[in-house]
């Protein structure tokens, strides 16, 4: 079962950060999440609209300039990395998981997304565009089909997996607590690959193992990789 660090190795290194997602590398994680919001013409690897809880600012990301934003602190030594930067970072090491909590302009992503490709050595398989906002999937696979996405869900609907078939999506995203096994079989008779987050308990790794659920959100991704061996050269489709 593939381990996912999310927002890098959490657990051990402040969330998001590029400490994070170096650790991750360090520790063989074939796949590594992170959260992008755009502001300033650049997209920002930060989970939240606010950075009260990760930063030593109290505001909205939106209210400080770029170059103000370079200078806020993350656990007091880091800043706030851009995408391009973690891109760089990454250099096609591993699979990438992009999930977009606040975008204003598709096209950008789609530049950062060319530049993983001719700048950092990624493979076009590598990445994949997540959201809770599958109005934005939609209108990326109208535009850029190439590009794989992973439709978010915290909630198991009468149409169970279809939406995210619908959407054209690679992977169904769910949260651990509305997980079944009927659920998972859904969407594997879909064609769809699922990934569940966030999950740091091996208890829940094995069962979510045995029901064949193809990899997992962790925010300790060294202990869980220990469980488990991961697949080399991890692609998502």
């Amino acid at each position: 079962m593939l381990i996912i660090a999310h927002r890098g190795a959490r657990s051990t290194h402040p969330e998001n950060t590029l400490s994070a997602i170096q650790a991750a590398l360090d520790v063989g994680c074939q796949a590594i999440e992170i959260d992008v919001q755009e502001h300033d013409g650049q997209f920002w690897v930060i989970h939240d609209k606010w950075l009260n809880r990760t930063t030593d600012h109290i505001c909205k990301l939106h209210w400080l300039s770029a170059e103000k934003l370079k200078k806020v602190k993350v656990a007091k030594t880091e800043t706030i990395p851009t995408l391009i930067e973690v891109l760089k970072l990454i250099d096609g090491k591993c699979a990438l998981n992009i999930e977009l909590k606040g975008v204003q302009h598709l096209e950008l992503l789609y530049h950062h997304l060319d530049f993983a490709l001719e700048q950092c050595n990624f493979d076009a398989d590598q990445l994949i565009i997540s959201s809770f906002k599958h109005d934005w999937l939609k209108q990326i696979k109208q535009q850029q089909p190439q590009w794989l996405l992973g439709a978010l869900s915290a909630s198991k609907g009468i149409d169970k997996s279809q939406f995210a078939k619908d959407l054209g999506a690679t992977s169904i995203n769910l949260d651990l607590d509305i997980v079944d096994e009927d659920y998972v079989h859904h969407a594997k008779q879909l064609g769809l690959s699922v990934f569940v987050y966030t999950v740091n308990q091996p208890e829940d790794w094995q069962w979510l193992a045995d029901i064949g659920v193809d990899g997992v959100f962790c925010d300790c991704p060294a202990e869980a990789i220990a469980q488990f061996a991961q697949p080399s050269g991890f692609k998502w489709l």
